[in-house]
């Protein structure tokens, strides 16, 4: 999974970067891979081309789970489905495939891919997680380095007293019980953290594919490895970990005003940042 970058402005807020029963498995897999072949693996892309995706007619009538030999498989009438890259579409966990075969059967007369969250992260995690697993842990530990809760603003208070209500009980947290002991910074200047703070932290992050996809979701939708860690680790809930990853945009926009883009942005983003948290708790 590619990593993103969340940008900053001058006062350290970031800102929002015809059904038929008669047809045979190889088409049904063409059809399902012509749906996703442009879906991208980074989950903010993703997320920002949710509502642009490609519709076509479902070409299913039952969507279920069932166990197979690599797991528990998404079949659609009875038939096994693949990933882009190929691979049979399943879960390591039955409720997780349920999960997503769920997904499949509330479709109507046209595959939404954008109402799919679950589906494109485990096309995610299947084709670009399970074969590279320490590149994906890398990516994540590079968040820490220079992570959202570690950069505060200036200025005006009522940010900065946000900022440290959601984000401090996480930074200690991590002191505590991770041994990361982290230094915050104001402003954009990028400030070197102590030698073996990454690290420590780096020690939580989970091995399991699908947990470290799951992971690697959450710290590029939130821009923050501590946060995604937190929940992980249950210190925070998805709640709270969606609500101190937009402080600074929430602060923006009752200062500033709503965007509807943006709104939009932040709806579709947090589809995906619920959808990985599900993951995150069923693998």
């Amino acid at each position: 999974m590619a990593s993103g970058c969340m940008l900053r402005c001058t006062k350290g807020v970031r800102l929002p970067l015809n059904r038929s029963k008669c047809y045979m498995p190889q088409t049904m897999r063409d059809i399902f891979e012509d749906i996703v072949k442009h879906q991208p693996l980074d989950p903010m892309e993703s997320a920002r081309q949710g509502g642009r995706l490609k519709l076509r007619k479902r070409f299913y009538e039952k969507a279920e789970a069932k166990a197979g030999p690599e797991g528990v498989q998404v079949v659609l009438d009875g038939k096994p489905i693949r990933t882009p890259a190929r691979r049979l579409l399943g879960a390591p966990a039955p409720a997780l495939a349920e999960a997503i075969a769920a997904e499949w059967q509330a479709q109507g007369d046209v595959i939404d891919p954008a109402a799919m969250p679950l589906t494109r992260l485990a096309n995610a995690i299947l084709d670009g997680v399970t074969d590279k697993p320490a590149a994906v842990a890398a990516e994540i530990e590079k968040y820490l380095g220079s992570d959202l809760l570690l950069y505060r603003a200036e200025t005006p208070e009522g940010l900065i007293a946000a900022q440290a209500r959601h984000w401090d009980p996480v930074i200690e947290w991590a002191r505590a019980t991770l041994g990361a002991r982290f230094i915050l910074a104001q402003g954009v200047t990028f400030v070197r953290q102590p030698d073996g703070a990454a690290a420590a932290a780096a020690r939580a992050i989970p091995s399991d594919p699908w947990k470290l996809g799951a992971l690697s979701s959450i710290t590029t939708l939130t821009g923050s490895a501590l946060l995604s860690l937190a929940l992980d680790a249950g210190r925070i809930t998805v709640d709270q970990a969606w609500t101190a990853a937009q402080v600074d945009e929430d602060w923006s926009t009752a200062t500033w005003g709503r965007d509807e883009l943006a709104l939009e942005r932040h709806a579709l983003r947090e589809i995906e940042m619920r959808a990985a948290a599900k993951v995150l708790a069923l693998a």
